[in-house]
Parts: C-alpha cells; sequence; structure tokens
C-alpha cells in the first residue's frame, strides 16, 4: 500500500518527537508504532526497520536545513579568519530556533548509539557524495585563503593548518553540545560569550602568545 505523502509527514513529525525525547535506544518498536498511529507492522512495512525509520527521519532534518538555511557564501569574504570567525552563524542561529533538530542531530553524530554506528557512517558517505561539489569548492576557497596568509619561515603550512582545525573542531564539537542544554539555548549573552571565545583562540594562533620584546 502505498504511503501518502501527507501520511508519511506525520509518521516522521511524531517518530521524530519521539526519538528526541527518549533517544534511539530507550524508544521502542511498539512506541513508534503507537506514536505514528498505525500498527507496528505497517510502519515497517514501509519504514523496514527502526534504524532505517532513524536514518529518514536524520535525513529529512539535513533537507530541512538546506531548504531553510542559507549559509554565508565563502566567496563573501578575503580573509581565512574571518571565513572562520562568521561563516555557520545562521546555522547555529536556526539549530537555537530550533532546538529538537539540534538534539536529534546531536545524539546522531556526537553521541552516537553503538547499534547505529554502521548506518550513521553509511549515511555519511551518502551525505558527502550528495553535497561533493559544493565542499570541494568549498575545501578549494578556504585552502586559497590560508595560503594568502604570511606565516613566519619557520611554520609549515600544513601544520599551521592543522592547529587551527584541532580549535575548529573543539568549538564544532562544544557547540553540538551546548545546543542541547535548554538553560544555554536561548541565553543570548552566553552564546555570544561564547563565539567571541572561539574568536580569542584563533586569534591567540593568529597572533601569537608569547609577548615579544
Amino acid at each position: 500500500m502505498p504511503l501518502k505523502l501527507y501520511d508519511k509527514e506525520k509518521i516522521l513529525d511524531a517518530c521524530f518527537q519521539l526519538f528526541v525525547g527518549n533517544g534511539y535506544a530507550n524508544t521502542s518498536t511498539a512506541m513508534l508504532s503507537e506514536t505514528a498511529g498505525i500498527s507496528k507492522s505497517l510502519l515497517f512495512h514501509h519504514f523496514k526497520s527502526k534504524k532505517k525509520l532513524y536514518i529518514s527521519i536524520l535525513e529529512r532534518c539535513f533537507e530541512q536545513l538546506s531548504n531553510e538555511l542559507i549559509e554565508e557564501p565563502i566567496s563573501d569574504f578575503d580573509n581565512f579568519f574571518e571565513v572562520k570567525e562568521k561563516v555557520g552563524l545562521n546555522r547555529i542561529n536556526y539549530l537555537r530556533q530550533n532546538p529538537d533538530i539540534a538534539k536529534f542531530l546531536y545524539e546522531a553524530y556526537s553521541n552516537t548509539p553503538e547499534s547505529l554506528k554502521e548506518e550513521i557512517h553509511t549515511f555519511t558517505i551518502h551525505l558527502k557524495s550528495k553535497y561533493r561539489s559544493e565542499e570541494e569548492v568549498k575545501n578549494k576557497r578556504m585552502q586559497n585563503l590560508f595560503h594568502q596568509i604570511p606565516l613566519r619561515s619557520e611554520i609549515k603550512e600544513e601544520e599551521a593548518f592543522e592547529l587551527v582545525s584541532i580549535i575548529d573542531n573543539y568549538f564544532k564539537k562544544k557547540i553540538a553540545i551546548e545546543l542541547t542544554d535548554e538553560t544555554n539555548l536561548l541565553d543570548d549573552n552566553y552564546w555570544e560569550n561564547l563565539l567571541l571565545k572561539k574568536k580569542t583562540f584563533l586569534n591567540m594562533i593568529r597572533f601569537g602568545i608569547e609577548q615579544k620584546e
């Protein structure tokens, strides 16, 4: 029996809220079918398994992000550190306004259930393939901007880039965690201070920490 688009969206909405509230491991197939308002056999006739249902919801989250979110194009910036500071702010603001999506993505990627790791890995490969051309353009632009930085003669460019990436990844993980904290989520001052801290860390790399005599 084909599943009408409207019915599918209602089912995905209901199951999404259940996963957000309970987490993947604590959400049973019985709970999913009851929440969706259909029998367990019919639910999994369309979505095959609990895992496939979860991945369907995950893909839907990314589709919503791509449809709703307009990222600042990297081409708007001429300085590598300005890009690191400002690109991605729209994404953070969107997730702050949609905390359930932020919580779902956090579980999928930062607190991945053991039984889902293979499926998340496969889905990530699918996403990279889907957006490969966009990512290649973005990465090339970032490399070109970094190459324009006048490094000290003893500094290797690839090692400097790796150091910046370590800081960048640290804040990506920290931001992902904070997006699930209901206390901090709507606190504008907290986010302003967190982003200022990221800028400060990047500036310590950019300008050094030792005072010159």
